[in-house]
């Protein structure tokens, strides 16, 4: 009998220290699941993006990867990558098909694809993509071997002409300018939808007589081409500057002073956009307000990297905006810092 109570209490003891044990194990459990649960709110997923840019011998591409470069440097939960492209047509049905989540555009294009109009006709408005800032002037202009006796563009018809990747915001305007002129792109004059790399080749071999290109200023390209072959800086008169600057309120007029470029004996006309960033509207407004806040805090390292990062200023970030509506997240960061 005593043998049985002995055994009864050593049963009880077992007993109690295995649900001790099971209580420990539970507790355990419960720590670890409140330590996962504050993990995931420190450390949310990266989100992965995509900038469309332009062709490799314009800016967009370098300049976009020194942007995403720095993106990269400083942000923790936002990762951007680039891709090459058309740049400003291409690039907006790119976003438009939900391709890339980031692109560069000429704000003028892009006034067209909201609107439905000119390059966009046929596919109708866009209107689920906003407007994140601008990052520098795009200036387009329009340069001709010297024997080549152009001096306006009326002169054109009958040349062998770059007018710009097909897609690209060079070949809209370049189109618009032409036509307004009178001269039909497709049949008064042997056009070539060169990137503008390859019609500086063209323009130094004498395999093309003139080019138009919408390029940050001074262009590197140009001033190759410039040191090399005798060049005329074709100004935009001022009938065909006035008619331009009436139908689309998002240009307006450069003076290029003389020097600009080697060989550049008199100050040049011409006219400018900017070269702004998009996004689709649903874009997660934080990453949004990141992306804006760090392409204008660390523009002097986006500078570093490409010399055009240095026209990134918060000062003309909203310029030429018309009627594109402003992303939240990006409308945040400019009410913080009092952009208007």
């Amino acid at each position: 009998m005593q043998w049985l109570t002995k055994n009864a209490r050593a049963l009880r003891l077992i007993a109690a220290l295995a649900a001790l044990a099971l209580l420990v194990v539970a507790c355990n459990d419960v720590v670890d699941d409140v330590d996962d649960d504050d993990d995931v709110a420190e450390a949310p997923d990266e989100q992965f993006l995509t900038l469309a840019t332009g062709s490799t011998g314009g800016t967009y591409f370098p300049l976009g990867g020194a942007m995403a470069g720095v993106w990269n440097d400083n942000l923790d939960a936002v990762r951007v990558s680039t891709q090459s492209s058309g740049a400003s047509v291409e690039n907006l049905r790119l976003l438009d098909a939900g391709e890339v989540e980031l692109i560069m555009a000429v704000n003028g294009v892009a006034a067209d694809a909201m609107a439905g109009e000119g390059a966009f006709e046929e596919d109708g408005p866009m209107e689920d993509f906003a407007f994140l800032g601008n990052v520098y002037g795009e200036v387009t202009q329009v340069v001709a071997r010297a024997d080549s006796g152009i001096e306006s563009v009326a002169d054109m018809a009958g040349q062998r002409v770059a007018i710009g990747p097909p897609g690209s915001g060079t070949e809209v305007i370049a189109r618009t300018m032409l036509e307004a002129e009178g001269i039909d792109p497709d049949n008064d004059i042997e056009a070539f939808s060169d990137t503008f790399g390859d019609a500086a080749d063209g323009l130094r071999d004498g395999r093309i007589d003139a080019a138009f290109a919408i390029l940050a200023l001074p262009a590197g390209s140009i001033e190759e081409v410039a040191t090399a072959t005798d060049l005329t800086f074709v100004s935009i008169d001022d009938d065909l500057r006035g008619r331009l600057l009436d139908d689309d309120p998002t240009l307006s007029e450069l003076a290029v002073e003389a020097g600009t470029y080697p060989g550049q004996d008199d100050e040049v006309i011409w006219v400018t956009n900017w070269a702004t960033l998009y996004a689709p509207m649903d874009l997660d407004e934080d990453a949004v307000y990141e992306l804006v806040r760090v392409l204008y805090e660390h523009n002097e390292s986006i500078a570093d990297a490409h010399a055009v990062g240095a026209q990134i200023q918060i000062d003309t970030a909203l310029d030429g905006r018309a009627d594109l509506p402003l992303h939240p997240g990006a409308e945040r960061y400019y009410d913080e810092v009092g952009a208007e």
